[in-house]
């Protein structure tokens, strides 16, 4: 928790934001504006996630554009900035207004990384609606063959990079969350902070993350690479680096895992790959991998040396 918001409230506004995000239900939306203005970066975050997610079922996206608008430009947690505007992006036209605050957000140095390339992404996605719109551009269901409105095409490609009507949309959503349903039956591992995985070497990485203050995003759902919607194990958001665990040596996992580390490729991304013959030697393996991407970590001598050469506090006389 990082506002002075009691530990309680905290947690029964988080668990509410994530409520409502998973609720499907478009009258969500002014609850979650609401949560947007609270103290904690966490809730403004889950807040804006769950807003992202209700413009895919007939929200009102001229409200939530609204009040998504300033957090993307202002906030001053670049985590909820970077949320904020995937929520933008998912609101097309109705978001056009603000292109070139985006545009200006993407070409600001003094801004986060990330949070500029989720500026870029946005103005890209919403230019395109407003171009479809434009030129009343027709295009049909990958699924049923139905003529699909500007809207549609553009939710369902920003969700699976192929057009489906409203109709298809859901069934082939429903389909999705079935299949993370199974995975998540499989998460029955549990980190020193709490976080579920699936496997142990996973459960590593997720400590390790987590005794050098690492912040990690673990399974994010549907990051799209050259129109694949996958899931990372591990994604550090402060340093933009994915981590993939491969854990297994069969045919069929070894064609997958080449496949999507092709993707990473393709799409510049910055992945460090663990293997199951990497657990033993994890931590040196891990801070050279880091540092090549220019975080480095203390060792644990280094840190002992400078504890040991901190002045002692003594009580006053």
């Amino acid at each position: 928790m990082n506002s002075n918001m009691d530990l309680n409230q905290h947690h029964a506004l988080a668990q509410r934001a994530l409520e409502l995000g998973r609720s499907n239900d478009p009258a969500s939306v002014p609850e979650l504006i609401r949560l947007l203005s609270m103290p904690s970066a966490e809730i403004r975050r889950l807040a804006a996630s769950a807003l992202s997610k209700l413009a895919d079922f007939g929200a009102d996206r001229v409200s939530a554009v609204a009040a998504l608008a300033p957090v993307a430009l202002r906030d001053p947690h670049p985590q909820v900035r970077q949320y904020a505007l995937k929520a933008l992006k998912c609101c097309g036209t109705a978001a056009s207004a603000h292109l070139h605050d985006l545009d200006d957000l993407a070409a600001n140095e003094d801004t986060k990384d990330y949070v500029r390339r989720a500026a870029h992404s946005a103005a890209t996605a919403i230019r395109e609606a407003v171009r479809l719109a434009e030129a009343g551009a027709v295009h049909r269901c990958a699924r049923c063959g139905k003529d699909v409105t500007p809207d549609e095409h553009t939710r369902s490609q920003q969700a699976f990079q192929r057009t489906f009507c409203d109709a298809c949309f859901d069934t082939v959503y429903l389909d999705r969350r079935n299949f993370e349903t199974k995975v998540e039956l499989h998460k029955t591992i549990i980190a020193n902070a709490g976080t579920l995985v699936q496997s142990d070497g996973e459960r590593l990485l997720a400590d390790w993350f987590t005794a050098h203050h690492i912040g990690y995003r673990y399974d994010e759902k549907f990051r799209i690479l050259s129109g694949h919607a996958i899931r990372p194990d591990f994604y550090l958001p402060e340093l933009d680096v994915y981590v993939e665990y491969w854990g297994m040596d069969t045919a069929d996992y070894k064609i997958g895992m080449l496949k999507k580390q092709q993707l990473y490729q393709q799409e510049g991304k910055r992945l460090i790959s663990i293997y199951h013959a990497d657990k033993p030697r994890l931590d040196a393996l891990l801070r050279a991998k880091l540092a090549f991407y220019g975080y480095t970590i203390p060792s644990a001598s280094a840190s002992a040396n400078a504890r040991e050469s901190a002045p002692e506090n003594h009580p006053a006389p």
